[in-house]
């Protein structure tokens, strides 16, 4: 094929798919389900190299070369460690939800495009396992399902802390689930498509991370509140829930929410590389160039997913965690408005047709009007005297008149019960000897 490395339309991807022989179908398949695992390894060590560095200690140093085989010690130690089941977990899901949280995450990869047309022992095809025309939904559905087995493993374990993880985790994905969705569908609307190579295909004139720059930072927002890490793990805030939904499992079971958790962290950061970040392209280049051809784009795809990656870690060792109320009001007052406004935006844009000098005007005319009404907007008065707010201006602090009571309730409900297990008690009777005695001696 002379433009063997260009991307063909969907008509020839599908054929070139549909010709796959069963041998590079099951190496695709096979490959795919070891991304996640091999990532997450490699993962773990960075990041805690990572955050040491920036929190000037040194990390993992002492298993392997530099500690670089850290993550490969975790991952022989945790199968041989005791697996303990609390009585009161219903044993049938509580060994459910691991799976429903790690299963789902290795499928999502099989819907993202790793690189254009290529050549593999002989055979042509595209690096990519399925290119379904909902291909955007399909990966959608395998990130949210995960939900399940974090909320069956909190409510399975019969423990009051890890169900509270569980439902915490339950409202954070379907706020953010939501965020995000609204930020994909003006990528939906601008490339015209949910088959995920179609949109790649799309983004040869124009990466939609710059075309669409509030659906990419409200995208990327959601992301890390989608796969519940820091600054927004609160299903894990061991502060008030121990150590979240998963406080009851160990083991092999415990190892398989941790690689769920890391999974989700590479399926979010692909699904971004391809919808916002150009996909496997290089940038400032066309499709004919040698750096977009043969197997390079799979290196660019890789290199855009490290650098996603590393934003995660970033986070984690800059930011404190939210509280859950500051959370909720981000996704559903905030990232939510905005991009119900934004996608009204994008549609008046493909409706008039407008051209980028236009949009820009468009958008110079709209900020300014905003700075107007926020100038002609009177400044809220303070109240005048030497009032305090006893919330302490949106903080629970203790009223000033605060009395501290002499016993707690636990105390109080002790001392009934002495009482009423002194009246119960049979009066003591003594023998006659007993009693002679004591008549004698008085």
């Amino acid at each position: 094929m002379p433009f063997l490395a260009q991307m063909p339309d969907a008509a020839e991807r599908a054929r070139l798919l549909a010709d796959d022989p069963w041998w590079l179908i099951l190496i695709k398949a096979v490959v795919i389900l070891l991304i996640g695992p091999i990532l997450t390894i490699f993962l773990i060590v960075w990041e805690r190299k990572a955050v040491g560095r920036m929190q000037n200690r040194p990390g993992p140093n002492r298993v392997g070369p530099n500690g670089y085989l850290q993550s490969l010690a975790d991952a022989i130690k945790l199968p041989f460690k005791e697996q303990i089941i609390p009585d009161t977990a219903d044993r049938k899901v509580y060994f459910l939800a691991p799976v429903l949280a790690a299963v789902p995450a290795l499928i999502a990869l099989s819907a993202i495009p790793f690189g254009p047309v290529v050549s593999i022992f002989g055979q042509t095809t595209t690096l990519q396992l399925m290119d379904l025309p909902v291909g955007v939904l399909v990966i959608l559905a395998c990130s949210s399902i995960g939900v399940y087995g974090i909320v069956l493993a909190g409510w399975s374990s019969g423990s009051p802390y890890p169900l509270l993880g569980g439902l915490r985790s339950a409202a954070q994905v379907i706020s953010y689930e939501i965020a995000m969705g609204l930020s994909i569908v003006a990528v939906i609307l601008y490339s015209g498509s949910l088959q995920t190579s179609e949109i790649v295909a799309q983004q040869a004139h124009g990466w939609y991370f710059y075309m669409l720059i509030p659906s990419f930072v409200i995208y990327l927002i959601s992301m890390v509140g989608e796969t519940n890490r820091a600054p927004f793990d609160l299903p894990e805030a061991e502060s008030e829930l121990v150590g979240g939904f998963h406080t009851e499992y160990s083991s092999m079971k415990f190892a398989m929410f941790f690689l769920a958790e890391y999974v989700n962290m590479v399926i979010v950061s692909a699904f971004c590389t391809t919808l916002f970040l150009g996909g496997w392209r290089f940038p400032f280049v066309g499709d004919d160039s040698p750096l977009n051809q043969n197997w390079w784009p799979m290196l660019w795809f890789f290199a855009k997913l490290f650098v996603l990656l590393f934003c995660f870690i970033w986070l984690r060792g800059t930011l404190p965690r939210l509280r859950y109320d500051q959370f909720m009001r981000l996704g559903w007052k905030v990232l939510v408005p905005i991009n119900l406004v934004w996608i009204l935006v994008v549609v008046a844009i493909k409706t008039i047709q407008w051209s980028w000098p236009q949009i820009l005007v468009g958008v110079g005319i709209v900020l300014v009007v905003l700075v107007l009404i926020s100038l002609a907007v009177p400044n809220k008065k303070l109240p005048e005297g030497d009032y305090v707010d006893l919330t302490g201006g949106g903080f629970p602090v203790p009223p000033l008149d605060l009395k501290v009571p002499e016993s707690t309730p636990r105390q109080k409900a002790l001392a009934k019960a002495e009482a009423r297990a002194a009246r119960r008690k049979p009066a003591a009777v003594g023998t006659a000897a007993q009693e002679g005695a004591e008549d004698g001696g008085n």
